[in-house]
């Protein structure tokens, strides 16, 4: 008797592929492993044996390899059509079955692990009869029929852990490699698996060249469905002028030395999407589904091994990027409410562009890889062209999008109904509940997809509203464009960490000396700069879970900063990570973002679900990365338009805005702050608040 085996089934109709996917992975996993393999053709009682053959299957070859015992059962012999001989499979650390039926419902409970491997029908056909030959063609009809019955009573894609799209084209066994690591019953198995792909090398090309970003993007991911580009947009309004004064100590524009971008292509790109307790994470042919918490996952991917260019000044070294959304709440102390869109969507970059505004220069970062040099190529070719165009064409462009009709939004709540979640919230602060709660409604509008291009949408947003936290994310069929001031929590992966919220609001104005008066009625605001310090004050608690004793400080308290459309204030808050504490811990002890909740957070979460009646989405959440080696930039979702296209035509527009209630908060004026926030987007899509 041996200790009882990893056993992964490989099912899936005829002709799917199931034995050479199979074959192909037992070869793989046999570099560090033992393994056995199991064909379920060689047990099946004949053409008409479906059912039959995975009775026995179970009962003579699974139940005692599951026990880590030697199976013997009795073949099939295919040209006599009666039972053959007996033979004998040994277990080993890892078992493989496949054939139809490997995961059928009697089995499962003895399983490890369900891959699903499909094709379409004509392929199966073809494949199953250029295989097996005249033999198999004239049972074909009748062998399916078997498959449709057992099917229709067990849906066992449904129950897969992994669902590949077998295309036959030798991708599918390297995407699968990615995923199964992923499936906790597999991970400790394939430890030597993850080892290897921890120990990659990471090559890196300086090109002192700056690029136009907007061309670098579309001709680099203008194709691909999943891109991201964290861009900021203000580096020259931060004053960034390459090869002049050095500004990358001052606070402000620190936060725009840096732009990445990036997509989930090439060896070793993936992406994830979370919902409600499941993470879904594709890369390839292949997909996989994960249960249990976002935060839980992310520790057990994120910043595995500190890797670093010689000479490179930027942080992130590849990794995860995306967006974290609002409703993660339900790990971090909140409840548990669905959203239309997903609850967090990270792309896996191996390979990405780095545009550093300081130096002047632009990055290629790819991990180690067959393809890695020609993208390396690829891309330092796209950079010289799109410095051509830098060169050759003044930047500017329209701050507009032409639309044959301005959208109509409607707002979640009429401005009385806001008023009178401001009273009830103020009720709540009476009562002792709370003392400060940024409540949210959301607009809305549905317009046809066809009228609204979301890549030309962002741009002219990032011109309108130039911001140092600027992104552009398209992760499948939600894009989402952002123009942000505002950074959530910053990780450095020396283990520096850096909270920057924006508690304080006011218009620009065109006339200077009405927008210098703005500012400095903001800057005296009483009001606003209590709001400030009860944030400052809760996002101290926040990072003090896993910061070093003695190490949080205030290094900025309500300071006024100004961009495009408005000016904000404010503060920072710095600490040092506990050595050995988890950083995807540490960022869950922040989430979501003080200034998005007020304080406490926990009872104030519970007051808003109440006021606010519906999820928020990826609205106050967060945008940005978690790098390879431990580091993250992370800013809160805010002057962030969502656009989600439905596969009917029509895609929906969500922008949510929000203001800090406190016990002196004026309704009005508290409604005014969030007409003044929607201002940017709104008018940049022709759009006017909505009234009613």
């Amino acid at each position: 008797m041996s200790p009882a085996p990893v056993i992964i089934a490989v099912d899936g109709r005829s002709g799917a592929g199931k034995t050479t996917l199979a074959v192909e992975l037992a070869a793989r996993l046999r570099v560090h492993h033992k393994v056995s393999l199991f064909h379920l053709e060689d047990i099946y009682p004949g053409w008409n044996g479906l059912a039959a053959g995975v009775e026995r299957y179970v009962s003579t070859v699974l139940g005692p390899l599951s026990r880590g015992e030697a199976a013997t059962w009795i073949s099939w012999d295919w040209e006599k059509h009666y039972d053959g001989d007996p033979k004998v499979t040994l277990p080993a650390e890892i078992v493989i079955v496949e054939g139809v039926g490997a995961a059928a419902a009697e089995a499962r409970p003895l399983l490890s692990a369900v891959i699903w491997a499909e094709s379409p029908d004509d392929v199966r056909r073809t494949r199953a009869l250029d295989r097996d030959g005249d033999t198999y063609e004239p049972y074909w009809d009748q062998w399916a029929a078997q498959e449709e019955e057992w099917l229709a009573g067990d849906d066992v894609p449904r129950h897969a852990d992994v669902r590949v799209n077998n295309l036959a084209d030798g991708s599918a066994v390297t995407d699968l490699l990615q995923l199964l690591p992923y499936l906790p019953a597999l991970a400790p198995v394939l430890a030597p698996e993850l080892s290897a792909r921890r120990g990659l090398s990471l090559r890196a090309r300086r090109l002192d060249r700056l690029p136009d970003a907007p061309a670098l993007f579309r001709s680099l991911y203008g194709g691909s469905a999943n891109a991201v580009w964290l861009d900021s947009s203000n580096a020259a309004a931060a004053g960034f002028q390459p090869g002049g004064e050095d500004l990358t100590g001052k606070t402000a524009a620190a936060r725009s030395r840096f732009s990445i971008m990036a997509d989930d292509g090439g060896t070793f790109g993936q992406a994830v999407t979370h919902r409600s307790g499941e993470s879904l994470i594709s890369t390839g042919s292949a997909a996989v589904r994960v249960n249990g918490p976002f935060f839980r996952w992310l520790d057990t991917v994120w910043g595995r091994r500190a890797v670093a260019p010689e000479g490179y000044p930027g942080h992130f070294t590849l990794g995860w990027l995306g967006c974290l959304g609002y409703e993660l709440k339900r790990e971090t102390g909140g409840t548990d409410l669905p959203a239309p869109t997903p609850d967090a969507a990270l792309i896996f970059a191996g390979r990405a562009v780095v545009l550093d505004h300081a130096e002047g220069t632009a990055w290629l970062l790819a991990l180690e890889a067959p393809d890695a040099e020609d993208w390396l190529d690829t891309a330092a070719a796209a950079v010289e062209d799109a410095a051509q165009r830098q060169e050759e064409t003044p930047p500017g462009g329209s701050t507009g999008v032409v639309l044959p009709a301005a959208p109509a939004f409607q707002s979640r709540d009429t401005g009385a109904e806001y008023r009178q979640k401001i009273a009830a919230a103020q009720h709540e602060i009476a009562e002792g509940n709370t003392y400060e709660v940024c409540l949210t409604t959301t607009l809305s509008a549905r317009v046809p997809a066809d009228t609204l291009d979301p890549w030309s949408t962002y741009l002219a947003l990032r011109r309108r509203n130039p911001a140092p936290f600027a992104s552009f994310l398209r992760l499948g069929n939600v894009t989402v464009a952002s123009t942000s001031p505002e950074r959530f929590l910053k990780i450095a992966s020396d283990g520096g960490m850096r909270a920057e919220p924006i508690k304080g609001t006011r218009r620009r104005a065109a006339d200077p000396a009405e927008d210098a008066q703005l500012r400095t009625d903001l800057a005296t605001s009483l009001k606003d700069r209590a709001e400030n310090i009860m944030i400052v004050d809760l996002l101290r608690n926040d990072l003090s879970h896993f910061a070093a004793p003695g190490s949080v400080t205030v290094s900025r308290l309500c300071a006024i900063e100004s961009y495009a459309t408005v000016h904000q204030m404010v503060s920072t808050i710095d600490a040092r990570l506990l050595p050995g504490s988890s950083r995807a811990e540490a960022v869950a002890a922040c989430f979501p973002a003080g200034s998005m909740t007020g304080a406490p957070k926990i009872s104030t979460m519970a007051i808003l679900d109440q006021l606010e009646g519906e999820a928020r989405g990826l609205y106050s959440g967060a945008i940005g990365y978690f790098s390879l080696n431990g580091a993250t930039d992370l800013a809160v979702a805010i002057r962030t338009l969502v656009i989600s296209a439905d596969g009917n035509g029509t895609a929906e527009l969500t922008l949510g805005v929000g203001g800090a209630i406190t016990a002196d908060s004026v309704p009005d004026e508290e409604y005014e702050e969030i007409r003044t926030k929607a201002y940017g987007v709104l008018s940049t899509l022709g759009a006017e608040f909505p009234d009613t």
